[in-house]
């Protein structure tokens, strides 16, 4: 009953926001993959989910923090998305493990390498979870470029203007040279800086960090 209320109303409202998506030919049809998107808005959650879900006809799971599951709303929706609640303060290790596990098994992992919401929606520095879960799992990595979010609904802010968003999906990422290797500090670095640079060509910003 939540999978298809949600799937006939939250959907269809949530692209009444989203102008235009570029590149769903670059999802894979099959398998498991990694989404990988740029934070700046509560609402980037639903324009992906919500595109990969209809294009795809399959779930993708968040690892989204536990205060996402803090009403009614947000609860149907994240169930609705296959998302996992996270205990931020007992750190990341869990998801890690579970998130790994997901790949495996063939499912499709969404997260924003940054960790949090932007509040000025610029890039800000990514943590190098992303890059680990990369390189374990060795499934390919999807970038992609979120554009108008923060205009649409900002940090802080409980109803979302009427904006229009724009999503840019980029091609498939793998890092072979790093796979069966001992993982270090720098090659954990080197994926999530390639990582980030190519989600800001695709949101049209700079990513000046290493």
């Amino acid at each position: 009953m939540v999978y298809a209320t949600t799937k006939l109303t939250i959907i269809p409202t949530v692209k009444l926001w989203v102008r235009k998506v570029n590149g769903l030919e670059n999802l894979p049809k099959e398998g498991a993959f990694i989404a990988a998107a740029n934070h700046a808005s509560y609402f980037d959650h639903l324009t992906i989910a919500s595109y990969l879900i209809s294009h795809l006809d399959r779930k993708v799971h968040f690892l989204a923090k536990k205060e996402h599951f803090d009403n009614v709303f947000k609860k149907a929706w994240h169930t609705y998305a296959g998302a996992i609640p996270i205990d931020r303060q007992s750190g990341g290790k869990e998801a890690l493990k579970w998130a790994i596990k997901a790949l495996r098994q063939g499912k499709i992992i969404a997260i924003h390498p940054e960790g949090t919401r932007s509040l000025t929606g610029k890039l800000q520095k990514a943590k190098t979870g992303i890059a680990r879960l990369a390189i374990i799992s060795k499934v390919p990595v999807i970038p992609i470029g979120l554009i108008g979010t923060f205009e649409i609904l900002p940090k802080g802010r409980y109803i979302p203007k009427f904006k229009r968003a724009v999503m840019n999906i980029g091609k498939p990422m793998h890092f072979p040279e790093h796979y069966n290797k001992k993982i270090n500090k720098k090659a954990l670095t080197e994926v999530t800086t390639k990582i980030m640079k190519e989600i800001a060509k695709l949101c049209h910003q700079n990513y000046n960090f290493n």
